[in-house]
């Protein structure tokens, strides 16, 4: 035994007491430690799996909107390309129309104008018709009444007259 004053150590108590510690100690190393080592080893692997797992995910996510913006962007190509063809389409269709109005325009013109001059002619016609008679009924009037030059002159200008009336 061991005396230190107030402390005194029994060294038989104290063997037995480290022994014990240490079976104790075996133990617990065996039977508590072995599974809560095994415990932490699955949730440390866990954990790992879930970083992992949400790892991938992110990199799958990431690649999906990649390929989400990619469609989006030849969707917008070809919706700009699809209102170009239709601009351009209504531009051609609206030329077509104008040409097609202005071609029609110019061969109404030209069947008025054709026509005015067969009106023409036809109105010329006519009057050279009257100019005949009349000239005849001139002539015929001047021989009937054989006249000095101040009454043909009267005759013509009276003549001339009726015929203004009638044209």
């Amino acid at each position: 035994m061991l005396d230190f004053g107030a402390v005194s150590l029994n060294l038989g108590d104290l063997l037995t007491q480290v022994i014990v510690f240490l079976v104790l100690l075996l133990v617990v190393r065996k039977v508590a430690m072995g599974p809560i080592v095994g415990i932490m080893e699955k949730r440390r692997q866990h954990i790992e799996s879930q970083i992992s797992s949400a790892e991938k995910s992110r990199q799958e996510a990431e690649a999906l909107l990649a390929e989400q913006r990619r469609v989006l962007d030849e969707a917008r190509v070809e919706a700009k390309a699809i209102i170009d063809r239709a601009t351009k389409q209504a531009a051609d269709e609206s030329a077509k129309l104008v040409a097609d109005a202005q071609a029609a325009t110019e061969r109404m013109k030209a069947d008025a104008s054709k026509e005015l001059a067969r009106e023409v002619e036809k109105a010329k016609a006519e009057l050279r018709d009257q100019m005949t008679g009349l000239s005849v009924l001139l002539a015929s009037k001047i021989i009937e009444k054989e006249l000095d030059e101040a009454a043909q002159k009267a005759t013509v200008d009276k003549f001339l007259a009726q015929v203004g009336d009638r044209l």
